[in-house]
């Protein structure tokens, strides 16, 4: 396993095990201890994906030491600032049962953002969270923050895949030395995104699968990256990336499969700002 280095010094795996849209309890709890027993040592979870509580068993069932694993999860829009910032932590800790948390995430631009850094700055102080970060949030947003707060982010975890390559976004946050973190990594297959001619060739010419290819591009780029699966053969098959390497003629070929376009949905349309704004993550999974 790699491993990147947080702008506070704090070591994470540069190859981690999502949950998002596993809100089965045992489905959940089943994938995590299969990804742990395959090697998996970072999982990424959220409040809003509604299975804190079956990663949390999953990881106390494994009886991996706590300190050899890498947990993420993220703080949703209703929060209510500090105070409310400060119940959805120990919310999610009780539902992890863990005693501190290796990283914690706005997971939206939204609300009283600056009531929630200040909160979470707070936890950090006190030890309780290794590392703070943020989730979907602009060069824009990042700019506001950072003007106004003294902690800076260590990640911003953003789509990133061939399609939404984030090259200019990259440039941005490692010049204020802010990690990426890449989300849907195989943008759910959307766009031919497995029967892509150059990912193929790529993925012949190696003898490897294309999601392989993907994750090996990105973590060539430097960037964090958290594919989720619930096939165990999968699991294995996305951790086999450390064995191989691509060429530069290799990564500019990807490079041109770049639309600079979401391909899911525009974090700044007003009808989505709205929708993630009011959504209840106590009455649907977000």
């Amino acid at each position: 396993m790699s491993f990147v280095s947080l702008n506070n010094g704090v070591e994470m795996p540069i190859l981690g095990f999502g949950v998002f849209q596993i809100p089965d309890a045992f489905a959940c709890e089943k994938s995590v201890s299969e990804a742990l027993e395959v090697g998996y040592r970072s999982i990424d979870t959220a409040a809003s994906y509604g299975n804190e509580a079956a990663v949390g068993l999953a990881i106390k069932s494994s009886q991996i030491p706590r300190q050899e694993i890498f947990i993420t999860t993220k703080f949703w829009v209703q929060g209510k600032g500090f105070e409310g910032t400060l119940a959805a932590f120990d919310t999610s800790m009780q539902k992890l049962q863990l005693d501190y948390l290796d990283l914690y995430l706005i997971h939206q631009p939204y609300g009283d953002v600056f009531g929630e850094w200040r909160a979470m700055g707070k936890l950090y102080h006190e030890g309780r969270i290794r590392a703070i970060g943020v989730s979907n949030f602009q060069p824009d947003r990042i700019v506001d923050l950072l003007n106004h707060t003294e902690v800076v982010p260590a990640i911003n975890q953003v789509e990133t895949h061939p399609f939404q390559q984030q090259i200019t976004n990259q440039q941005f946050l490692q010049e204020h030395q802010i990690q990426m973190e890449s989300w849907g990594p195989f943008a759910e297959g959307k766009n031919g995104m497995f029967e892509n001619s150059v990912l193929a060739s790529i993925a012949q010419a190696h003898g490897k699968s294309i999601a392989q290819i993907i994750l090996r591009w990105l973590i060539q780029r430097g960037i964090v990256v958290i594919p989720k699966t619930v096939n165990r053969y999968r699991m294995v098959e996305n951790f086999q990336i450390f064995d191989f390497s691509l060429t530069e003629g290799e990564m500019e070929m990807i490079q041109t499969l770049d639309t600079k376009t979401s391909s899911f949905f525009d974090h700044r349309d007003p009808t989505m700002v709205k929708w993630l704004g009011t959504r209840n993550i106590e009455n649907g999974i977000v």
